[in-house]
C-alpha cells in the first residue's frame, strides 16, 4: 500500500535515483508497485532527482512519488540524498532503467525482514541474466574479479558486489558512513558493510536487456577502476605487507649478490650477476612504493598498521629533514666518487657497474621514502 499524506510512516522506502529516465521511470515505479502492494507492505516511493531535464520529475509527481532533488552529481550522491530523505526503517533502492526485475522487491523486503538483516542483496549472477542484458566483460571478468576481490579481502560470502537492487537498514547506512558519489558507492556500500560486521542476506533475482537506444550512465573502464581502487583504498595492509617484503628481501638479495658475486647452481642457472643486481634495484623501488602508498592510505582508514608504518607516519619534521638531506648527500658522494674515477681513468668506460648498482640500491629505496614521507606528512596536515 502506497504512502498518503495522513498514513503513518512506512515500512519500506524504495529510492530510484534518476537522471533523464523519462523513457523506463514510469514502467519501474509501476512494477514496484504491483509487487509491494500484492504483498501487503506499506511502502512510499521516492525519486531521487539528479538533474533530470527531461519529463522525469513530472512523471514521478504523476504517479504518486515523492521527488527528492539532489545537487550533486553521481550515482552515489543521488542515493545518498533519497536515502536520506527516506522515513522507513528499510531503505529498498534499484537502478531506474527497466532492466532489474522489480517484481522481486517483495521477496527481497522479506528476505531482510525475516533474517533481521542490515542489507539484502537481489543478485542477477545467480539469477537469470537475459541475453543481451550484461555485456560478457562485465558478466564474466569484472564482476566476478571485484566480487571475488571482495570476498577475500573482507571476509565476505557475496555473489554479485555490483548488483544495484538492495534493501538496507536505515540506521546502520547512517552508522557506515557512506561517502562516494560515484558507481564506486556500490562497492563501498558493501565493504563498509562487512567491515562492521553487518549481516547480509541475498537472494536470486535477474537482469533485463535495456530499451534500445538507452546510454548507460556506467562507464567501463573508469568506473571500473573506481571500484578497484576504492577496494583497495579500503585494505592498506595489502601493500603494507607486500612493500615492506620486498624492500626487506631485494636488499638482503642485493647484499649477498655483493658478497658472493655471480653464482652457478649445477652449471646451468647463473644468478647474482648485475642482470640479477639490476632487476633487484628495480624490485626494491617498486616494494618502496607500494609500502608508502599503504602508509597515505592509513591516513583516511582506521585500520590497525604495523609499529613501524605508524612511526613513518607520525615521523618527526626534524627527522624526516635530515634524513632527506643525508640521503641527497650520499648520492651526491657517490656521483662524485664516480665522477673522479673518471676523471683519472682518462674518461674511458668504467667497470664500477657492481658498486653503482649496489650503493644505487639503498640509496634509491632510501630517497624514495624520503620523498613519499614528505609528500605524506603534507597530506597529513592539509587534512586538519
Amino acid at each position: 500500500m502506497p504512502l498518503t499524506e495522513t498514513a503513518s510512516a512506512p515500512d519500506l522506502s524504495f529510492v530510484f535515483p534518476c537522471l533523464n529516465e523519462e523513457q523506463t521511470l514510469g514502467t519501474c515505479i509501476q512494477q514496484v508497485r504491483d509487487s509491494l502492494d500484492a504483498a501487503g507492505i506499506h511502502y512510499e516511493i521516492v525519486i531521487a532527482d539528479n538533474g533530470s531535464t527531461d519529463r522525469s520529475r513530472e512523471i514521478a509527481e504523476s504517479l504518486g512519488c515523492r521527488v527528492v532533488p539532489v545537487p550533486m552529481r553521481g550515482y552515489g550522491a543521488a542515493l545518498r540524498g533519497g536515502i536520506e530523505a527516506s522515513q522507513a526503517e528499510y531503505v529498498m533502492f534499484a537502478d531506474s532503467d527497466s532492466t532489474y526485475l522489480y517484481a522481486d522487491a517483495a521477496p527481497l523486503y522479506r528476505a531482510a525482514k525475516q533474517g533481521n538483516a542490515d542489507m539484502a542483496i537481489a543478485s542477477r549472477m545467480i539469477g537469470r541474466i537475459e541475453p543481451g542484458a550484461m555485456p560478457p566483460l562485465h558478466r564474466w571478468v569484472g564482476t566476478p574479479v571485484l566480487t571475488t576481490l571482495i570476498n577475500l579481502l573482507f571476509h565476505g560470502k557475496l555473489t554479485d558486489c555490483n548488483s544495484g537492487f538492495r534493501c538496507i537498514r536505515k540506521s546502520e547506512f547512517a552508522r557506515w558512513q557512506i561517502r562516494s558519489n560515484g558507481m564506486e558507492f556500490a562497492s563501498e556500500l558493501l565493504i563498509k558493510a562487512l567491515k562492521a560486521g553487518a549481516r547480509t542476506v541475498e537472494i536470486p533475482s535477474g537482469l533485463r536487456k535495456g530499451p534500445e537506444g538507452r546510454v548507460a550512465h556506467l562507464r567501463t573502464w573508469r568506473d571500473g577502476m573506481r571500484h578497484l581502487l576504492f577496494i583497495f583504498s579500503e585494505k592498506p595492509q595489502l601493500f603494507e605487507l607486500f612493500g615492506f617484503v620486498m624492500v626487506m628481501l631485494t636488499t638482503l638479495l642485493q647484499v649477498t649478490a655483493f658478497c658472493t658475486g655471480p653464482v652457478s647452481i649445477g652449471g646451468v642457472f647463473h644468478i647474482f650477476d648485475l642482470h640479477s643486481e639490476a632487476l633487484l634495484l628495480l624490485a626494491g623501488i617498486i616494494g618502496a612504493q607500494f609500502y608508502l602508498f599503504s602508509c597515505m592510505l592509513y591516513l583516511q582508514s582506521s585500520d590497525r598498521s604495523m609499529g613501524i608504518t605508524q612511526k613513518l607516519i607520525h615521523l618527526d619534521e626534524g627527522v624526516l629533514f635530515f634524513t632527506l638531506q643525508a640521503t641527497l648527500g650520499a648520492c651526491a658522494l657517490l656521483a662524485g666518487y664516480i665522477g673522479v674515477r673518471w676523471t683519472l681513468s682518462g674518461f674511458v668506460n668504467l667497470h664500477l657497474a657492481r658498486d653503482l648498482l649496489f650503493w644505487s640500491h639503498p640509496l634509491a629505496i632510501s630517497i624514495s621514502f624520503s620523498v613519499g614521507l614528505l609528500g605524506l606528512h603534507i597530506l597529513k596536515k592539509a587534512q586538519k
